[in-house]
């Protein structure tokens, strides 16, 4: 009988990749975690319990056959597991990256539960696809037919691009149109190059390019270019915008100098650091950290972006202040524990009251204890009186969340129907919006989400959206 490839999770431990000690890592903006080895690749995946009920798979937004590639991987078949992979995901290599994976699939992986230690489904998956490219598996898109139907996508990010890779296997002529002179929204600008080297997005937006998705940057929809204009251009148009309105501070002192945006910090940061641009607002030091006492404010993963920017810029000091607990906090617990690593100081149950200077120089923070649950069952913070205190910073970063633009204003399409929290009103499943022929997907139609969902929503659009070319083109030739 052959040996079993395969459930090895009895006598094979969990073991990540080798990460870089903070102390090296702090002090640069490469990703943390070193490859996996085509051995260690292999005995991880052979951890996996081939499980009847594939928990990981149902628990990821794609829908991912991961038990398929993860023994493909484990019995040395590496390219059949990178197209099992890539069948259902446009960038494998970014999520197994990015992907909050102790929250998805490796967080519901059977043998977790049962206290083996899950699969370390993430570092394989990122493995696969980085040795595909190496190797020269990724290969440009060549539709086997080319349609003369055009889609015009606004905004380059993981959604928008999701849906352009889609269609253009499907040989439909794809525009996309965005507001900066990099394509992939976030994951360019938004996402530090130490979680995303940037030139792993890089590679995906030129393979885009050689396949024949036209990019149009520097376009700012409503004011270089309007909406009605890219709509008589195309058959049809997708909205993948994301959101990018930042949630914003009260109380007294809150406009002043010195207190910024995350988007703008970070992007300020990811130009400079990543790619070698001048930024004269990163250069001033009125976007750089570099010696000085800076607190970030948020519990998510922009506020975790955040603080291990500033400490790699050599801030003098990072704090993070949220307002509940570390068990009730929305960002990733690896990520905080890489933070943790790397010097910056998280003070929990804690929030901002008000900021001294015309350029900030303190902020008074209040205490908190958390008392009875909100609507959504998480424990409400309530201010603990005569608790507060002076907090010195000399950049304050606001990491409070991300808001929907008012598009139908922006845009001059008072038709455009949105929610009561202004994002669009889209079909679920479909991405189809108030308007005939225009779809919208990702952020701007479930609010700030994950990277995953927004490749999910651009994948399922573009289906849609073929279907919508195709019965039109029936309808006229019935015409």
């Amino acid at each position: 009988m052959a040996k079993q490839p395969m459930l090895k999770f009895v006598t094979v431990e969990r073991d990540m990749p080798e990460k870089r000690g903070a102390d090296t890592r702090n002090k640069d903006f490469d990703e943390i975690y070193a490859e996996f080895a085509k051995a260690k690749a292999e005995e991880q995946a052979s951890r996996c319990s081939q499980c009847g009920v594939p928990y990981c798979q149902s628990h990821c937004p794609l829908h991912n056959n991961i038990p398929d590639w993860l023994k493909l991987t484990a019995t040395g078949r590496l390219q059949e597991a990178y197209e099992v992979s890539q069948a259902t995901n446009t960038f494998p290599e970014i999520c197994g990256r990015i992907c909050p994976q102790d929250r998805l699939c490796e967080g519901n992986c059977v043998i977790e539960q049962s206290g083996h230690g899950t699969v370390t489904i993430g570092a394989v998956e990122k493995y696969i696809t980085d040795t595909a490219w190496e190797e020269g598996w990724v290969k440009t898109i060549t539709p086997a037919l080319e349609r003369d139907q055009s889609v015009g996508i606004i905004g380059a990010g993981p959604g928008g691009l999701a849906a352009a890779d889609a269609l253009r296997r499907a040989g439909v002529q794809v525009t996309v149109y965005d507001r900066y002179d990099r394509a992939g929204g976030l994951l360019t600008y938004g996402i530090p190059g130490f979680k995303l080297e940037k030139d792993v997005v890089m590679r995906r937006i030129e393979q885009l390019e050689k396949s024949g998705v036209e990019f149009v940057l520097n376009c700012n929809v409503g004011e270089d270019l309007s909406f009605d204009a890219i709509r008589g251009k195309h058959d049809a148009v997708l909205i993948a915008t994301g959101v990018y309105k930042t949630r914003d501070l009260t109380g007294p002192g809150s406009g002043a100098d010195g207190i910024v945006r995350a988007i703008d910090y970070l992007t300020a940061s990811n130009k400079a650091s990543n790619f070698g641009d001048e930024v004269p607002e990163f250069t001033s030091g009125e976007l750089n950290a570099k010696g000085k006492k800076v607190v970030v404010i948020g519990g998510g993963d922009t506020a975790m972006d955040c603080v291990r920017t500033a400490i790699r810029q050599g801030a003098e000091s990072v704090k993070c202040l949220y307002r509940r607990d570390r068990a009730n906090m929305p960002g990733s617990q690896r990520e905080v524990q890489n933070a943790e690593e790397e010097g910056v100081e998280f003070v929990w149950l804690s929030a901002p009251k008000a900021f001294a200077g015309d350029s900030v120089s303190s902020v008074t923070v209040q205490k908190m204890r958390l008392g009875a649950p909100d609507a959504s069952g998480r424990q409400s913070p309530e201010v603990i009186e005569g608790a507060d205190y002076v907090e010195d910073a000399d950049l304050v970063i606001k990491a409070l969340g991300f808001e929907p633009e008012d598009l139908p204003t922006l845009w001059g399409q008072p038709e455009l129907a949105v929610t009561r929290w202004g994002t669009i009103r889209a079909e679920y499943g479909t991405g189809k919006t108030s308007l005939d022929g225009v779809y919208a997907v990702g952020d701007i139609v479930r609010g700030a989400s994950l990277v995953v969902w927004a490749i999910r929503d651009g994948r399922d659009c573009a289906t849609a959206m073929l279907d919508y070319l195709n019965n039109g083109a029936e309808a006229v030739a019935a015409e």
